[in-house]
């Protein structure tokens, strides 16, 4: 039956759990006997993020599922271990971190100032995994993560137009209601601008779960006293930990998660995730209303929801290359004006 949490938009408010139910029917009837073949994609708790990430519009919802578990059968996500992705993780450009927010969710860092590789393919594969891994240790009652976005050593100028459009096609498509906040931390003044000309093609549902920090700013740092309990929070985060990303324990983390998965009666599909294991994390619910309410109750609509997703990724293709050239002309306006300076005291 449905989670707790798909209760949380005004269009489920709007339908009783009855016609709730006959509609997450109606698609697993519409998908035919392929939702054999991957059994807790199917589930009515997987349906409902579909059917809530396309307002609850069967067809749609159907024609996402499909998509979905077609990748899935091809791509094979949960066949990913450690072993193909390690190289990828040297650096600690995305991993899980080893505390929850109050909320209990998992939260996955990531770093796009430290990225290591070249390979497009690569460095999807390693999202994909890391994804996976967040939903493996969900808690049961949870359905959603946070992403933690650090900045350091970011610059416009590194990002990839074709990673950022894979990126977004993975996790709007097939991760659906998967996000239920990220904090982008510390980012430079250029990426406010990057933002500024991309939010226009976001829905607003997945915007407003997006909050700017600042360490300097003492009222945007509250957010962090909001969302984590800071004696277990990084210290790169303002918290007190400080034992940061260590690459051989990280590993071992991993290689333990593989082995569950592979011993799982669902490793066929980690969508439904077993119980994660208690050495891993400790839950601690959440104390404050205010949470539930700010940063778990907008979850109607999936990454990118439309159906208008695709000419809307195109839109930011565009943008990414204006403000890469734009970026490019400050850096050579800069040079000339330390050339010219050189020469006048020369």
């Amino acid at each position: 039956m449905l989670s707790k949490q798909s209760k949380g938009s005004a269009k489920d408010k709007s339908l009783s759990p009855e016609e709730q139910q006959a509609k997450i029917d109606d698609v697993r009837k519409q998908i035919g006997v392929i939702a054999d073949k991957l059994p807790v994609l199917c589930s009515d708790a997987s349906i409902s993020r579909y059917l809530r990430a396309r307002n609850w519009s069967t067809k749609k919802a159907s024609k996402m599922l499909k998509e979905t578990l077609k990748w899935r059968l091809q791509y094979k996500p949960e066949k990913s271990r450690w072993e193909d992705i390690a190289h990828e993780a040297e650096t600690g450009k995305i991993y899980r971190a080893n505390y929850r927010d109050k909320l209990g969710r998992p939260v996955l860092v990531m770093r796009p100032g430290f990225q290591n590789t070249n390979s497009t393919s690569g460095q999807i594969r390693y999202l994909v995994y890391c994804m996976e891994n967040a939903i493996m240790n969900m808690n049961q009652d949870h359905e959603q993560m946070v992403w933690l976005v650090d900045f350091q050593g970011w610059a416009m100028a590194s990002i990839s137009v074709k990673v950022t459009r894979e990126t977004a096609h993975i996790l709007q498509d097939h991760y659906p209601e998967r996000l239920g906040l990220g904090i982008l931390y510390n980012p430079p003044k250029i990426f406010e601008s990057f933002w500024t000309m991309v939010k226009p093609f976001l829905e607003p549902k997945t915007y407003k779960k997006v909050k700017f920090v600042y360490s300097d700013d003492p009222k945007s740092r509250k957010i962090m006293e909001e969302v984590f309990d800071l004696d277990k929070l990084d210290v790169a985060f303002g918290g007190k930990n400080t034992a940061g990303f260590d690459y051989h324990s990280f590993a071992q983390l991993m290689k333990e998660d593989d082995n569950r998965k592979s011993n799982s009666n669902d490793s066929t599909c980690s969508s439904s995730p077993p119980q994660p294991s208690s050495i891993l994390f400790e839950s601690t619910p959440s104390e404050s209303p205010n949470l539930d309410h700010d940063y778990n109750a907008s979850d109607e609509d999936g990454l990118l929801s439309n159906d208008e997703a695709t000419p809307n990724l195109d839109c930011i293709d565009e943008k990414i290359q204006e403000l890469q050239l734009s970026c490019k002309d400050v850096q050579m306006d800069e040079a000339a004006a330390v050339a010219k300076e050189a020469q006048g005291t020369s």
